[in-house]
């Protein structure tokens, strides 16, 4: 058997725009430009995408399940209008006080995800927006992948800080990403 192409994306700040009064409803969820466009040129590379999201929104009772379901719904339906699809999501509801062992920086949402894939994760990109969803993904062996659309902008020259695992690679958006992804793999093929 042939094992699964997997792609994990942080939700905020690298598919949709971000906010620091957090995503509390549909109306609230705003995709970021390009952004579908480039989950389905991944798909119909052959890439599964699934997301890893803290959202602590739901622990602070700032929203509910229901308005998180009703925002991934609009976001599923957005992302087949350009024939793209995310297979999974998986998010941590849980304050950072805490200590769970889901919520990002630690890996416990990427746990799930190997397990319920049945894969070992070294090497599977992750793409976010902040150290803490790249940090959890290197601690299971992911390959790190910031998009400067959401908490952390660089621009070209800037160095990066020091938290972020020194192997990152850095791209303006998801769209820069895909490029670099599916053509790093038609040169690798």
């Amino acid at each position: 058997m042939t094992p699964i192409k997997l792609i994990i994306l942080d939700r905020d700040g690298t598919i949709n725009q971000n906010s620091d009064e957090y995503i509390k409803s549909v109306d609230e969820w705003v995709p970021l430009p390009g952004a579908f466009e480039a989950i389905a040129r991944l798909n119909h590379s052959g890439w599964h995408v699934v997301l890893a999201s803290n959202q602590s929104g739901l622990g602070r009772g700032l929203s509910a399940v229901t308005d998180l379901n009703e925002i991934h719904t609009k976001m599923h339906q957005q992302l087949a209008a350009v024939g793209g699809r995310i297979d999974a999501v998986f998010f941590c509801p849980h304050l950072p006080s805490e200590g769970c062992h889901c919520r990002k920086p630690k890996s416990g949402l990427f746990e799930q995800i190997a397990e319920r894939f049945c894969i070992d994760l070294t090497g599977v990109p992750v793409v976010g927006d902040s150290a803490r969803d790249l940090i959890a993904g290197a601690n299971v062996g992911c390959e790190p992948h910031l998009v400067c659309t959401g908490n952390t902008i660089l621009y070209p020259g800037d160095a990066l800080p020091p938290e972020f695992p020194a192997d990152t690679h850095v791209h303006a958006d998801l769209g820069a990403f895909a490029d670099y992804w599916i053509g790093r793999e038609i040169q690798v093929g």
